[in-house]
């Protein structure tokens, strides 16, 4: 998939701010290197400002490269596009996309974000480097015009033309740029509720933000479905208008890299209010390869008796990003009732001969056979949300457990049952395993009573990918000391 990964800039009529450095040939004893940077600050408002940056090598050729540089006035970057953006305090590292890696002599790499200032002071960074070679030289930044307490942002505009990727054939091609300000169209196989695509966030209204606190953060490898990874949510705290209160213990943030390097992202949360209220959440995201923030589309499920029922029936899109530094992951959910996709888009395609990834529960037919392997799961408190849109939502958090059979190991903390309680009660456990031989695989058993289907996710090098097929049936759980056991067969 290729992709041109650039977000509009806040078009304005404040001064542009632009900071020029060169440098030269660097010692003998390494390659030869240099680099020239322009960094342009191409709008300014009350809190915010966009930002261009350009790099162009002028030593030997590059395959892959970091450009870095210091804000010294508290900014911070908020969004980015047509790079990969880390910040630890005022140090901003930015490395390439999958499409721009390759930089030969003479060639140049742009990017761009949007910040955060305290407009009293925004001074262009000074200390560029490109893969660790500083790129010094003259520098005549200019100051932009500090903005009116208050005022907007500027209308976001068209995005300009931008630096081609190289010539190498991606693996699907993608038709418009992405950014902050696109509209993203995801692949028909995920399409999160939202096949004519998901709306830029910030055309709606902020609902809320969350800071979760992640526990582990589990990197299973490559499965049949893509490179999965699971981030345990341990808590967190809830902040808006209309619903404040906390992230509880139980969630899974199930974030899947397809082999184009675009993502699909699946989440499970439990928020208590702060009067009490509990309200599962469930999330579907997509993002475009080399970008960081997930696009999002939020399903709520609050008691209908409850002071958030309005939650059950809005039209919500957000956003998700995790900062592996503070071990934590954000959301903000908007309200886009009303707000229609529009252009520019991105059409999002999964690679070709990939599995797709189930979002609903699998069925099969057939009846058991050998027996595969036993876990004995304990269990937390449950949380019954009550009855809400879909049934009566009841969550009972995993705390651990054992396997025992062709798999030997160790049911990991975090997760739950994620049962609905209703004329056909369905269960709807996500879990992980930890094997003897430090192997992690990722369960999903599904099912009305007497009908369920499990889902595995073992490596697909690994010794368990035998797992991966979808040839197997469960038990119901039956009664344990501390929780509960269930027996996973082969299907015939």
């Amino acid at each position: 998939m290729r992709l041109v990964h650039r977000r509009p800039l806040l078009a304005g009529t404040l001064a542009a701010a632009t900071l020029v450095g060169v440098v030269g040939v660097a010692t003998a004893a390494s390659a030869a290197t240099g680099c020239r940077v322009t960094y342009t600050v191409s709008s300014q408002w009350n809190g915010g400002f966009g930002a261009n940056v350009a790099v162009t090598n002028l030593g030997d050729p590059l395959n892959g490269w970091q450009l870095t540089w210091s804000f010294t006035a508290g900014q911070q970057v908020t969004q980015y596009w047509n790079g990969t953006v880390s910040q630890n305090g005022g140090r901003v590292t930015v490395g390439n996309t999958t499409w721009n890696a390759a930089l030969g002599t003479g060639a140049s790499a742009s990017l761009g974000f949007n910040g955060s200032w305290n407009n009293a002071s925004n001074p262009a960074p000074t200390d560029f480097a490109l893969n660790g070679t500083p790129c010094t030289g003259s520098t005549t930044p200019t100051t932009p015009t500090t903005p009116t307490p208050g005022t907007p942002p500027p209308t976001p505009t068209t995005p300009p033309p931008t630096t081609p990727p190289p010539s190498t054939p991606p693996p699907t091609p993608s038709t418009t740029p992405s950014g902050a300000e696109a509209t993203i169209v995801p692949d028909p196989s995920w399409t999160c509720g939202r096949s004519t695509g998901l709306v830029p966030p910030t055309r709606g209204r902020l609902v809320f933000r969350a800071t979760a606190q992640l526990g582990a953060i589990r990197d299973v490898g490559v499965t049949q479905y893509g490179h999965r990874r699971i981030l345990d949510i341990r808590g967190g705290t809830v902040t808006g208008d209309r619903i404040n209160g906390t992230l509880l213990t139980g969630g899974l943030d199930l974030e899947l890299t397809l082999g184009n390097g675009a993502t699909e992202l699946e989440q499970v949360a439990i928020l208590r209010t702060s009067d009490g209220t509990p309200i599962y959440l469930r999330t579907c995201g997509v993002a475009p390869a080399g970008d960081a923030t997930v696009r999002i589309v939020p399903d709520f499920e609050a008691p209908n008796s409850s002071a958030y029922a309005w939650l059950n029936t809005g039209t919500y899109v957000g956003t998700r990003r995790v900062d592996t530094a503070t071990n934590t992951l954000t959301l903000a959910v908007y309200d886009v009732a009303g707000v229609s996709p529009a252009d520019p888009r991105v059409q999002l395609r999964d690679p070709a001969g990939t599995a797709n990834q189930p979002w609903d529960c699998l069925t099969g037919s057939g009846t058991r056979g050998a027996a595969v392997f036993t876990e004995t799961v304990t269990l937390g408190a449950s949380v019954s949300v009550g009855a809400s849109k879909r049934g009566t939502r009841n969550i009972i958090p995993i705390t651990g457990g054992t396997v025992t059979g062709r798999v030997t190991g160790t049911v990991l903390p975090g997760g739950a049952d994620y049962q609905l309680i209703g004329a056909t009660s369905t269960l709807d456990a996500r879990y992980v395993l930890s094997t003897d031989d430090r192997e992690l695989i990722l369960v999903r058993n599904c099912g009305a009573f007497g009908r369920l289907v499990p889902t595995f996710e073992a490596r697909a090098a690994g010794p368990y990918a035998f797992l991966n097929a979808d040839t197997w049936l469960s038990s119901d759980p039956g009664s344990a000391p501390g929780g509960v056991s269930i027996t996973f067969y082969e299907r015939r």
